[in-house]
């Protein structure tokens, strides 16, 4: 679980405002998006350090394709819509416009289904103040700036028309790209990166290791070691979700190279995006990669 420091929040980016309650608005919050994670990911991480400022927050999101992974709780409350392709998708919003009456809109990535729907309340509706919280570069999952929707005729009225065309869904990277062009129409925007910030600007909010959850007194390693099976082995640790990026084939390439049989390089979590992790086990069988969660 990750923590976010709360001195950063209480800067008073809009001065004289201190909110008594926040609607914090998330694109996805099924098990394929915001909810795979539970309550580790950052827009609960956020939620958890506005109320230790004093805020009373509400969780607020579609929900794609199958049900919403987080219900709420005596500390949060969560409020879900079942989301929908495009143009029933605007129904989607209607419904979930009532639930933004926070003193504070605050909306989770630069996305159609949550800085898009938060936007839209804003001018329209309410002119609350409205921030965006940026954590990933949304474009670069589709080539960052080289990015380009040039379709031919046939192919853009595909697009459309099907049930199933590409346009139809609401966050499509051609909507991401008009998305990030109206990232300055937010109040104030808050990034936890440094490249993120030199893009899009804002203040930074780093997520942090929560140091109480992870101290090792708390925890018996060997009684760990043995239930999963790696009580003869030195293990090397790899917490969270492997991705090609992320370097954990150089662990594996530095581990052959040292070909030493006690040493084994655990992934906890695993991917929840695709089978790369167990790609991985079938192409390196000798170091017996293990995928759990140490919970």
């Amino acid at each position: 679980m990750l923590s976010i420091p709360t001195k950063t929040l209480q800067a008073d980016p809009l001065p004289g405002l201190m909110p008594s309650s926040v609607a914090l608005v998330v694109g996805d919050l099924s098990k394929s998006g915001a909810g795979r994670w539970g309550g580790a990911v950052r827009p609960f991480l956020l939620a958890q350090a506005l109320q230790k400022l004093g805020c009373r927050v509400k969780l607020v999101g579609f929900t794609f394709g199958d049900q919403a992974a987080i219900s709420s709780t005596a500390d949060l409350e969560v409020i879900t819509v079942p989301g929908k392709p495009y143009p029933q998708f605007w129904q989607s919003i209607r419904q979930l416009w009532p639930h933004l009456d926070g003193d504070l809109i605050y909306a989770y990535k630069p996305k159609p289904t949550s800085f898009g729907v938060a936007l839209w309340h804003h001018l329209l509706k309410h002119k609350r103040p409205l921030l965006l919280d940026i954590d990933d570069w949304e474009l670069s999952w589709h080539g960052g700036d080289a990015y380009r929707y040039q379709p031919s005729l046939k192919h853009l009225v595909r697009d459309i028309a099907k049930s199933d065309g590409a346009l139809r869904q609401p966050d499509h990277p051609l909507y991401l790209r008009w998305m990030e062009k109206l990232v300055s129409r937010a109040d104030v925007i808050t990034v936890h990166t440094q490249f993120l910030q030199q893009r899009f600007g804002g203040i930074s909010i780093p997520n942090g290791k929560d140091t109480a959850l992870f101290n090792p007194e708390n925890y018996d390693a060997t009684a760990l070691k043995q239930r999963y099976g790696l009580a003869t082995y030195r293990v090397l640790m790899f917490p969270g979700a492997p991705r090609p990026y992320k370097g954990v084939e150089d662990i594996l390439l530095a581990l052959d190279s040292l070909n030493e049989s006690d040493l084994r390089l655990v992934i906890v979590g695993g991917s929840p995006y695709d089978n790369y992790d167990q790609q991985l086990m079938q192409r390196c069988p000798v170091l017996s990669m293990v995928i759990g969660s140490f919970g």
